[in-house]
């Protein structure tokens, strides 16, 4: 065993995480906290973990889902391809792999919104493999530790951080779990990216960047761009029964396959997009005020656009479009910006 994975798993079992719900080793049960836990917080994952697994306890029960219920139980964890890609991995291990999941880090990376640290990270907590993870927690602490510099999202970087990640793991595979968990816990409570707390830190004695005091160097920052800024306008249509109009979003792109308001470039352009696109008569109200919501890649500010149906409009449910209840929407797979405006 190396030093390095002696001294994580020694200060894990004292300092680490051991309360967390999906610690347990139950692939399923891995492999959606893994998934959930894609670029979302512990504090925030773990309510919508334990709704999730009271809805879908297994993997049968997630694959034989309509893909509405998954997203309508994902609604507000945001980047809602994980959540199309987990009902899509559940099918895949129920046709694919007979109802068993994988075991293997090659297996598991075959399915859909699994990559190759997720992948070690289920197999390595799952079935003592030994496998390298390399997360952003896990990618912090080795640059720092290692004195690498450069942006570890630069291919070159994140190659030279893979290999060493694989040189650092325990020789035995039983101590894979208590590791894995231990390079997170790090990253997450002591090695974090503003003042990390390296008095508490177990591999502090030999770590460059502590000894250079060059801590809040590394990593490498990405380099800066610009963000863009974009506009839309969303139509709040009502019908004579105070019910909004929705419509699916195309299941690829932002909001994948969610419920959402029409949305139309201006309020100038309203009136003609229902008529042409939802064959509808509308009449628009005053414009509520503008809002901004961001995304990782760019800045989206929404004008909130009210309308009523002009006299002898209807419109029935279709594949793409149907009227909801606020009480309907808010218990749908919406975006977070819809069901801001209707927490209003």
């Amino acid at each position: 065993m190396s030093d390095f994975s002696t001294r994580l798993i020694a200060w894990q079992g004292t300092h680490g995480r051991h309360d967390l719900p999906w610690q347990v080793a139950d692939a399923y049960r891995v492999w959606l906290s893994e998934i959930m836990l894609q670029q979302t917080q512990v504090a925030t994952v773990i309510d919508y973990y334990q709704r999730f697994l009271l809805r879908f306890p297994d993997i049968a029960s997630l694959a034989a889902a309509p893909l509405d219920d998954v997203l309508a139980l994902w609604s507000g964890l945001g980047y809602y391809s994980r959540a199309r890609n987990l009902h899509k991995a559940a099918q895949a291990v129920m046709n694919d792999f007979g109802g068993e999941f994988p075991r293997t880090p090659a297996e598991i990376e075959t399915l859909p919104g699994v990559g190759r640290s997720t992948a070690a990270a289920i197999a390595a907590f799952s079935f003592d493999t030994r496998s390298a993870i390399l997360d952003g927690n896990v990618k912090r602490v080795l640059t720092r530790w290692a004195g690498i510099a450069g942006f570890p999202g630069q291919k070159a970087i994140e190659n030279r951080l893979w290999t060493l990640a694989e040189s650092l793991l325990p020789a035995n595979g039983h101590d894979m779990p208590a590791y894995t968990q231990a390079q997170m816990d790090l990253g997450a409570t002591v090695c974090t990216p503003k003042k990390p707390a390296c008095l508490a830190c177990p591999v502090s004695s030999d770590c460059v960047a502590r000894i250079t005091g060059r801590q809040t160097e590394l990593p490498t920052p990405k380099p800066k761009k610009a963000v863009p800024e974009r506009r839309t306008v969303m139509l709040l249509i009502r019908d004579d029964a105070g019910r909004l109009l929705l419509e699916r979003r195309p299941p690829t792109g932002i909001w994948g396959g969610l419920w959402s308001l029409p949305e139309t470039a201006t309020t100038l352009d309203a009136v003609a997009h229902c008529r042409d696109r939802l064959q509808l008569a509308i009449e628009l109200e005053p414009a509520l005020a503008d809002f901004v919501h961001v995304f990782t890649h760019f800045r989206l500010t929404i004008t909130p656009q009210p309308a009523t149906l002009a006299a002898a409009t209807a419109l029935a449910d279709n594949d793409g479009l149907r009227w909801f209840s606020r009480a309907e929407a808010l218990a749908a797979g919406i975006p977070t910006p819809l069901r801001r405006l209707l927490a209003a």
